[in-house]
């Protein structure tokens, strides 16, 4: 492939930075909010959206957040950071009523607020700005970044380093894939149909894991209310709570991360596949309150029927003659076949990573292992061929679960990865990284001989 680095069309339109983020989430917030105390570092944020959100369509009123108020952008590595959730609660005069809460879990929409808090305090932010093509211009040394803004204007800006923090995309797989749309929503939009939620007569949620959990919930609400028929259908064998046992947790902790990222990739794919309970699960408090609701209803009469079975495959999905939706469904214990119709499915089937676009210039730079994942750095940087000869470094956020292990998407982690890119990219220890993390002690132990 040539690599070619398209001239702007004007040249008044073009900027040199040290570090260019792509995409602002958590991740790459936490890494302009960290940046921010860093003298002499000149760190960019690009957003295509014109503002911040985060998961508006899970966004129920009592929904809680499943990491406590420490795990914000900065706090784990940077505690007195200006942009803690502190200093917010403090700024917005609510510091003493939530110490007296006596929950330092937020609420999600405490925790987006929080976030948009923070980006409007970061110049370095910049929102409706859609990034087309990257390249590397190898005469400068640097990355090549062409974006479009929200009034139209091109603008090209220059970066010693990349950061790609795009975030994932709602996942639905090929057996549902086929459905029409007003028969078929994931849960990532499930709140912005609520007219679709409420016109349906029965409902069907295929697939678990917290966010299936929680349109559970509220569905067996509606349902309590003389609402829809609501079936919860889940591949997992059981509704399976999250193991958020302390020790568990120790997988959370850089040190365990720095571990899984020693070992060979079988290994790693291994323990991503068993231990799906730590981030698929659902939390107990939910399921207790799933419980709680279908214990209401035994003292209700004339409901609409509900029902749960876990072990179910979902094979395929066709509309049938009367407008219903035809589930063809295996029951992986014994293997039988039956079918389930239903008006409704909502998609609690995750999400995935989405390969970026704007990066095509770029593929055939980027070493890969023998499935076609990037291969990630430590300090989750790219590994590239030696074509060109590339001086800049692009780092990726959630992106890399394949070799850093579970924790990946985990907002605990978030700090701790920004404190590890800042660090590179500055060439020193900009923040100190916890040395001891965990209590565990994951290596084999050494051979004396």
């Amino acid at each position: 492939m040539t690599h070619t680095v398209p001239e702007p069309a004007d040249h008044a339109q073009q900027t040199e930075h040290d570090v260019v983020a792509i995409g602002c989430g958590p991740f790459n917030l936490g890494l302009a909010a960290l940046a921010s105390t860093v003298d002499g570092l000149d760190l960019v944020v690009l957003e295509e959206q014109p503002e911040l959100t985060w998961h508006r369509g899970m966004m129920f009123g009592d929904a809680s957040m499943q990491v406590n108020f420490l795990a914000d952008l900065v706090t784990l590595v940077a505690p007195s950071h200006p942009l803690s959730f502190l200093a917010y609660l403090h700024d917005m005069d609510r510091l003493y009523t939530f110490t007296v809460r006596e929950n330092f879990f937020p609420s999600r929409r405490e925790y987006e607020d929080y976030l948009r808090w923070a980006a409007a305090k970061l110049p370095s932010v910049r929102f409706s700005h859609r990034v087309d093509e990257v390249h590397w211009d190898a005469a400068a040394e640097r990355f090549s970044v062409s974006t479009v803004r929200g009034d139209g204007t091109r603008r090209r800006l220059l970066a010693r380093h990349l950061v790609l923090g795009i975030g994932t995309t709602p996942h639905v797989p090929e057996a549902l894939a086929a459905l029409p749309p007003q028969h078929l929503l994931h849960t990532s939009d499930y709140l912005y149909r609520t007219p679709d939620v409420a016109d349906a007569g029965k409902i069907t949620v295929v697939g678990s894991g917290q966010s299936g959990a929680e349109v559970a919930v509220d569905l067996l609400n509606r349902n309590l209310d003389g609402g829809p028929a609501v079936s919860w259908l889940t591949r997992t064998t059981s509704f399976a709570p999250l193991d958020y046992t302390r020790l568990v947790l120790e997988m959370t902790t850089p040190a365990y991360m720095q571990y899984f990222h020693s070992l060979p990739e079988e290994a790693r794919d291994r323990l991503v596949s068993e231990q799906w309970q730590f981030y698929k699960g659902i939390s107990t408090d939910t399921l207790d309150e799933i419980h709680e609701l279908l214990y209401r209803r035994q003292l209700e009469h004339g409901l609409a029927e509900v029902e749960l079975r876990f072990g179910i495959t979902v094979e395929s999905a066709a509309t049938t003659p009367s407008g219903q939706v035809a589930l063809t469904c295996r029951h992986r214990d014994t293997d039988q076949t039956f079918e389930h119709t239903t008006d409704l499915v909502v998609a609690a089937t995750g999400y995935r990573n989405r390969p970026p676009a704007f990066l095509h210039p770029l593929d055939d730079l980027i070493r890969r292992d023998r499935h076609g994942r990037p291969l990630v750095r430590l300090d989750h940087s790219l590994e590239f061929t030696e074509e060109l000869g590339l001086t800049g470094r692009i780092f990726v956020a959630n992106a890399e679960i394949h070799a850093h292990g579970v924790s990946a998407p985990n907002l605990d982690i978030g700090a701790v990865r920004n404190a590890t890119i800042l660090n590179a990219i500055t060439g020193r220890e900009t923040y100190r990284l916890p040395k001891r993390s965990a209590f565990t002690t994951f290596e084999a132990p050494r051979q004396t001989s």
